[in-house]
């Protein structure tokens, strides 16, 4: 507990949909957890945003991935849909770059969900933790972004 009694957040939901396990990505690089621990959001709101405070250490062209470092030294690849990178960056207004220093809440893109399901691809978006952090899922189903209390580490 923080001061006054405030519970220390250091990880928000970065999409709006539904929340969902890793394992349930129809993708076995993700689903076998070849890549890492974590979770996935087949997205029903176009923001995508930092899940904490920390730097922004790649930011794909195309704009459809993002890899984020906290102060701790937590890693997470943030990847937006399933075979995205063949828009070539259609549908997606990145909003940082490699580098950037975010906040928890930040905008990293913002992604046109119809022009994405237009062309054919799945909007179930992973979220992976590359530096080997189990992960337990505190809830599945409906989830905002910006929601708290979704992961235990």
């Amino acid at each position: 507990m923080g001061l006054f009694g405030r519970k220390k957040v250091d990880f928000v939901s970065p999409m709006g949909g539904r929340l969902m396990p890793v394992t349930e990505v129809p993708d076995p690089a993700f689903s076998s957890k070849m890549l890492g621990d974590g979770f996935a959001v087949d997205l029903t709101d176009g923001q995508v945003a930092a899940p904490f405070d920390g730097e922004v250490t790649a930011a794909f062209p195309t704009g459809h991935a993002y890899g984020l470092k906290r102060a701790d030294g937590l890693e997470c690849l943030i990847h937006i849909g399933m075979d995205t990178v063949q828009l070539e960056g259609r549908g997606f207004d990145v909003k940082v770059q490699a580098g950037d220093k975010v906040k928890a809440g930040q905008t990293l893109v913002t992604v046109d969900l119809g022009l994405v399901r237009q062309s054919g691809k799945s909007l179930v978006s992973p979220v992976v933790f590359v530096n080997g952090e189990a992960v337990t899922l505190l809830k599945t189903g409906a989830v905002v972004r910006g929601e708290a209390d979704i992961v235990k580490f």
